[in-house]
């Protein structure tokens, strides 16, 4: 029974929901990825299916049969967020009832907090985005109690790896700009210690956890190398990448707020700007005390990294 053919459904294709559909094809389990595009990683066992996942008629029928959902969906930029995730998310939690669902979550709901984050730690969002998340776990935890479905969230911390893309965080922004040799402007202060997990360790968490009834009902975190500062980090792919000592410029928060009137992404930075003005570090030791996963080595990591990042 323990080898059985499992089916998965996987909604999303960014580097997680990639990295994540071939990790469980690689097992030998067949996963269906959904995005509105059809896009996704090529592999024999991996299906790419182009639909509105916010659809819930479409997305059950694609769930139909699936061992375990996997929500990796990302719908868009933070202003996108408030319209966008509500119908998503509550088509994904109906499409896995009778399953499993894995959620792909962040740190956000806990807020500012007062020494490091770990998973049993109260929600307690400080802006509309950490709420909106914290909501939506409440959400999947009810349907969870309720028997309707077997939930679990996983929590990541800032994206660090080969395929992180400029549009999955803030660190691969200022990267394009250092591994160019220019001047990056940053938000808060770069000199503050920050929890950064390697993408396939998150996708590693979520296809443990999708397996293991000891995670169901509850949120684990994704186990991290310990904290670096934005700019050891940045200085390390620079020292990699024979382009040196990073040059940053801080980003004076009032002229943030001052932008953000105008410019919503700049507001909706603002938002979580706390987790870079002070030390935002990320207590995974429960995930790897519980199911045995440790992250990635952190040398061999910021070295992929550097060599993908550069090349871009």
């Amino acid at each position: 029974m323990g080898n059985a053919v499992k089916q998965h459904l996987v909604v999303g294709a960014g580097p997680i929901g990639s990295a994540l559909a071939l990790r469980l094809a690689e097992a030998g389990d067949r996963v269906r990825v959904v995005t509105r595009s059809g896009s996704g990683p090529a592999h024999p066992l991996v299906e790419r299916t182009a639909l509105d996942a916010s659809d819930p008629a479409a997305l059950a029928a694609a769930a139909r049969g699936a061992d375990v959902v996997y929500n990796c969906a990302n719908p868009g930029p933070y202003p996108r967020w408030e319209a966008a995730w509500p119908p998503l998310a509550a088509s994904i939690l109906s499409a896995a009832e009778g399953s499993v669902l894995v959620t792909l979550g962040n740190l956000y709901g806990y807020g500012p907090v007062d020494g490091p984050i770990t998973r049993d730690l109260p929600l307690n969002p400080s802006d509309h985005k950490g709420a909106l998340r914290a909501r939506m776990w409440q959400d999947a935890l009810a349907a969870h109690r309720a028997g309707r479905v077997r939930a679990t969230e996983v929590r990541a911390s800032d994206y660090l790896g080969p395929t992180a893309t400029p549009a999955a965080g803030l660190l691969p922004r200022y990267a394009a700009k250092t591994l160019a040799g220019k001047p990056a402007s940053v938000f808060g202060d770069p000199d503050q210690p920050h929890t950064w997990t390697a993408i396939e360790d998150i996708a590693a968490t979520l296809a443990v956890l999708g397996a293991d009834e000891r995670a169901w009902g509850e949120p684990w975190l994704v186990p991290s190398n310990p904290p670096a500062t934005v700019r050891e980090v940045l200085r390390g792919l620079g020292s990699r990448a024979g382009t040196g000592e990073p040059r940053l410029r801080r980003v004076p928060r009032a002229l943030l707020t001052a932008g953000g009137v105008v410019v919503p992404i700049m507001r909706e930075v603002t938002g979580v700007l706390y987790q870079f003005e002070r030390p935002f570090v990320a207590d995974a030791a429960a995930t790897t005390r519980t199911f045995g996963i440790t992250p990635t080595a952190w040398e061999p990591l910021l070295d992929a990294t550097a060599r993908a990042w550069a090349k871009r």
